[in-house]
Parts: structure tokens; C-alpha cells; sequence
């Protein structure tokens, strides 16, 4: 099921692992291009047949009704509106202590110099639907983007069969700040925000997961708004010694290998005896698991344990891999965290699984993926700001710096700017004599 390799032997076996890549991308880019004219010409009667094509759902009207709402909150298990409630006050915690922050200052010559931050106008948010459930993808997205200040969040998830929702989505949403929610999934969906429709209004940003067609989409439409990322399977990668709890770590490889076939769930560690006793962990767990059969396949293909000479050399690797998460489970974690450098979220000491993070603990759960933590990072209040800078020169500061500026600007051969400067000091001396 699952392999013990060798770093130095196994080389070859380890640089498969992260060559995940089952799809003609070049057919997916064409149907979603397609999918994305459709939408900017037929507007709505585009949105209604992809529904039924896609979704088997025929939809009059895409936009949830308060009386919705109200009906989830009926029939939602109490003790989980709370579970959602106690989540919401973790990430709204975290999330407030993230943000930019505006500021200005004077120079002695009376240059006044600043950044004034200010939150994106309108977001929507991609969360899947249909036979999917997650409450959880909805409160990451929708909470910092209600504490950045965003005026208006939309919402778009794709519905059931029977054209209804997901209670717990409609509770989180409501819960979270989500202004208005409509059934919507797809690339034909994430066209829907980016271009405006009769019904569906036109945002600033997309954020949220989705499937090959919906990142397609996005990474298509980047431009025309703005996104958060292009997410990838999802990736786990566990860095232990010998002292490990191999039950522990059976388990959280297990919890990243259900979400897909091309999940990734990886073990490394500098103890052989430890391997063996994960590889018999792993054996024994997953026959107690309802998607066992996605686990086992994802374990063959983008799985294994890999055997570091030191605990040094395992970080390492961590770091030219990137993973989306990351679990330390050693003697001493936090002694590990400084050397960590490229990594989504890290997961530190044996209480700490991975689904902490996805859930309840603060942190967002939208993360870099395949390897894009060397230069991205998660999802945060900053995602949904913007920064401006501003000037102010006095006459003083302007001549003290003319011909600086002249200069540099003759020196790229941008002649009118370096006119903008010279026009001015000539205005300058005129008036004073």
C-alpha cells in the first residue's frame, strides 16, 4: 500500500511522488474557455443550462431565499451551530491580528509620505456543493474577508439534485457575514462573478476551492478580477523521530490521503523501526474507514514513508518540497520551527493533527499547494485588502530633489517626465520674479 524509501537510494521513487498530473489540460482549458464565452454572451440562459448539464438541476431563480436561511436554521443539529459558533471565534481571533496597517510620515523639507489601506468593494466566494459538504471552507474565506472590511460578499456553491442547499453551508454563511448566496457552481459559475450577469453581480476578487475546472477558470479570468490561488490536491507531509506515536501518524496520513486519489501523504523520518511500525498502523486503521478505497490509492500512488539520515536532513527535504501541511511530531517540535522555511501551515507536537487547523484551531485552512509555499501563503485578512501609497512634496522638497529626478529620467530617455519637473521650477522662478 504504502512504500518505506531510502533518500539517498531511492531517488528516482521520490521524484515521482510530486508528479501529480492526470489531466488533459489542454482539453479542460478548451472547455472552460468555451464555457467562459458562453457565459459573457448568453449571460443567465447560459448559467440555466450549465445548471441542468452539470448539476442536474433546472433553477428559475439561482438566489438563496431568506426563508432558506431561516429553514437551516431549523433543521441544523443545535449542537453543531454551536461547534460552527465556537470555530467562528477562533478564526475571527486569529484573523484580526493579520491585516495591513496605514501609516504616514514627515520628512524635515515638509514631504509628507504614506499608505492608506482599504478594503476590497466585493468578493465572491467559491465553495463546493452538491454532493460535498464544507461549512468550514465557507467561515476561511468569509471571515477575514469581513474583518478586512469588505462591503459586500457573495457567495456562489453549487446545489443538490433537488435544487436545495446543504443546511450547515446556509448556517455558516449567515453565520460568517456572507451578504447573499446563490446556486451556483463551475467554471460557468466563477464566470458568473467575474463578468457580472442580470442576476449574478459582478465582483473584485474570487477566492475558494474547486475542482480542475473552477482553478482553471480562475487562473483564466485573472486579470479581469482578482483570485486568491490555483489549489492543487492536497498535500501532507510529517517530519518525526523515533519517540513518534505511529498510530498518531498512521492517522493524520490518512486524514489528507480521503480528500483524493491524488492526495499526497508522506512520512519522513531518520527511524527504520518507526516505519515499520506506521506502515502496520496504516494497515490496520484503514479498515475501519468509510473511503478506505480512495485512501489505499492515493498511499500507492502519492505515498510514502522516507527514510532522512537525521532529523536535518528531513527538514530540508520539507523545505524544497513545500508542502501544504505540516506536522512536526518530535521530542522537542518548536526547536524544528525556525529552520522551517517553506512550508503552508505547520502542525506542532503529537496534539496537533492537521484537521485542528482544518476546523477549529484559527489559522486558515486555505493554503499554498504543490510546492507554491517557496513564494505564497495562506489565505489571510491581507487577501482582501488594498494598498495605496500617497505623496505630498512641498517646493523646498521638490527642488531639493529635481534634479535628481531629471537625471534619472534623461538617463531612461522618458523626456516628459523629466519636462514635468523642469515646467514647474521654470513656474516657480517666473512667479518669483
Amino acid at each position: 500500500m504504502i512504500k518505506i524509501l531510502n533518500m539517498k537510494e531511492d531517488t528516482l521513487e521520490i521524484d515521482a511522488l510530486f508528479k501529480r498530473n492526470q489531466f488533459d489540460y489542454q482539453a479542460v482549458n478548451q472547455n472552460v474557455e468555451a464555457i467562459i464565452k458562453n457565459v459573457l454572451e448568453n449571460q443567465d440562459d447560459a448559467l440555466r443550462s450549465y445548471s441542468k448539464k452539470f448539476d442536474n438541476v433546472e433553477l428559475t431563480d439561482f438566489k438563496v431565499s431568506v426563508q432558506e436561511i431561516d429553514n437551516a436554521f431549523e433543521t441544523l443539529d443545535k449542537t453543531l451551530i454551536n461547534d460552527l459558533k465556537k470555530a467562528i471565534d477562533n478564526i475571527t481571533r486569529y484573523h484580526e491580528k493579520q491585516g495591513y496597517q496605514s501609516f504616514q510620515y514627515e520628512k524635515d523639507d515638509g514631504t509628507i509620505l504614506g499608505q492608506k489601506v482599504t478594503p476590497i468593494k466585493t468578493v465572491g466566494l467559491y465553495v463546493p456543493g452538491g454532493t460535498a459538504s464544507y461549512p468550514s471552507t465557507v467561515l476561511m474565506n468569509a471571515i477575514p474577508a469581513r474583518i478586512a472590511g469588505v462591503k459586500n460578499i457573495v457567495m456562489i456553491t453549487p446545489p443538490k439534485k433537488d435544487g436545495t442547499i446543504q443546511p450547515s453551508i446556509l448556517v455558516a454563511a449567515k453565520l460568517a457575514g456572507v451578504d447573499t448566496i446563490y446556486k451556483l457552481g463551475g467554471a460557468h459559475g466563477i464566470a458568473a462573478l467575474a463578468y457580472g450577469t442580470k442576476t449574478i453581480p459582478k465582483v473584485d476578487k474570487i477566492v475558494g476551492p474547486g475542482n480542475i475546472y473552477v482553478s482553471i477558470a480562475k487562473k483564466y479570468l485573472y486579470g479581469k478580477v482578482g483570485i486568491d490561488m490555483i489549489a492543487g490536491p492536497s498535500e501532507i507531509l510529517i517530519i518525526a523521530d523515533e519517540q513518534a506515536n505511529p498510530d498518531y501518524i498512521a492517522a493524520d496520513l490518512m486524514s489528507q490521503a480521503e480528500h483524493d486519489t491524488l492526495a499526497s501523504a508522506i512520512l519522513i523520518t531518520p527511524s527504520s523501526a518507526l516505519a515499520k511500525r506506521v506502515k502496520k498502523a496504516l494497515s490496520a486503521q484503514i479498515k475501519t474507514l468509510s473511503r478506505s478505497d480512495i485512501i489505499k490509492q492515493a498511499l500507492n500512488d502519492y505515498g510514502a514513508i522516507i527514510l532522512s539520515e537525521d532529523l536535518k536532513s528531513a527538514v530540508n527535504f520539507s523545505n524544497t518540497i513545500a508542502p501544504e501541511h505540516l506536522e512536526i511530531l518530535t521530542k522537542d517540535p518548536f526547536s524544528l520551527l525556525n529552520d522551517i522555511t517553506n512550508a503552508g501551515s505547520i502542525f506542532l507536537g503529537e496534539n496537533t493533527p492537521e484537521p485542528v487547523g482544518d476546523y477549529i484551531a484559527g489559522p486558515n485552512h486555505t493554503l499554498p499547494t504543490s510546492g507554491t509555499a517557496r513564494f505564497s501563503s495562506p489565505l489571510s485578512t491581507t487577501d482582501f485588502q488594498k494598498k495605496s501609497a500617497y505623496s505630498f512634496y512641498s517646493l523646498n522638497a521638490l527642488k531639493n530633489d529635481a534634479e535628481a529626478i531629471i537625471n534619472i529620467a534623461d538617463e531612461e530617455g522618458l523626456t516628459a517626465h523629466s519636462n514635468a519637473i523642469k515646467v514647474r521650477l521654470r513656474k516657480k522662478d517666473e512667479h518669483a520674479t
